[in-house]
């Protein structure tokens, strides 16, 4: 039986039809490979799942989009999201895309450091790939959305010595989850991420008060689960001092929600650019 947090917190219980979107996810993307400019599986760390795709511009490349997949950091994997890059790569962003290893073989803790790490490794070598000295920007959706935060949250320069204090000049969170103590009470999904009230609190985005040199964006779907739209307030509060804007797309569920990512006449993609100061 669901709990009332199953129904608030678990998307594949309320939209009916996830096997066919998540199918059209992966032949976009396959289509997506096929016809960017891209490199593909490019190591950010030792360990097999620490690969990044990057997809380049046709022209001058204007800025870096880290584009973080979701999944509920125990499912999916880049090649799923491959179909986010081809809008923006026509729009001057170099877009990369980055898996993680997914739960229960590893612990969320794990999956943050290992985005921090992919993150740091793109601002280290953005000019092997046409971006030089670009501003980085990173955009997630659902777990990514999250794990978005974790990266405006983060001390660069204490992470390591050779970063300034902001690696990250903006991040575009969508359907994100910000208390990870509700997915401790969430037992459809904390049966594989297997998180405790510390674990929890550790990895959650409202612990931590982001610098006030980087900009939040948000956005979440009209016809999301409760618990997406209780998150979404909750990290506008918390963090208001650098919170931009909060995008509501109209008749999006948790995965439709992505169409308005990469459709250039949507408010979602429109405010994508924007925040990267491209217009």
């Amino acid at each position: 039986m669901s709990t009332e947090y199953d129904l608030q917190y678990n998307p594949r219980l309320t939209v009916n039809n996830v096997p066919a979107l998540l199918a059209d996810w992966t032949a976009s993307s396959a289509a997506a490979r096929a016809s960017t400019d891209c490199t593909l599986d490019v190591s950010y760390g030792e360990a097999p799942t620490e690969m990044l795709d990057i997809f380049r511009t046709a022209g001058k490349s204007m800025a870096v989009m880290i584009f973080i997949h979701g999944g509920y950091w125990r499912s999916l994997d880049k090649r799923d999201f491959s179909f986010i890059a081809p809008t923006f790569t026509r729009a001057g962003v170099t877009v990369v895309v980055p898996n993680y290893a997914l739960c229960p073989a590893v612990t969320v803790e794990h999956i943050v450091k290992q985005m921090l790490q992919a993150t740091a490794w793109t601002y280290r070598h953005r000019a092997d790939y046409g971006a030089a000295k670009n501003p980085i920007y990173v955009v997630g959706h659902s777990a990514g959305g999250h794990l978005t935060a974790m990266m405006l949250a983060a001390a660069w320069d204490v992470y390591a010595a050779d970063l300034p204090p902001s690696v990250v000049s903006a991040g575009l969170s969508v359907s994100g989850v910000y208390d990870l103590t509700a997915i401790v009470r969430t037992p459809s999904i904390n049966n594989d991420v297997r998180l405790t009230d510390v674990d929890a609190i550790k990895a959650s985005p409202i612990s931590y008060a982001p610098s006030s040199a980087v900009r939040l964006y948000t956005a979440v779907g009209e016809l999301e689960n409760e618990g997406f739209h209780i998150q979404n307030g909750l990290i506008g509060d918390r963090w208001h001092a650098i919170h931009e804007i909060d995008v509501q797309c109209e008749g999006a569920n948790h995965f439709t929600v992505l169409d308005q990512l990469i459709d250039p006449t949507a408010k979602l993609h429109q405010t994508a650019l924007k925040m990267m100061e491209i217009t």
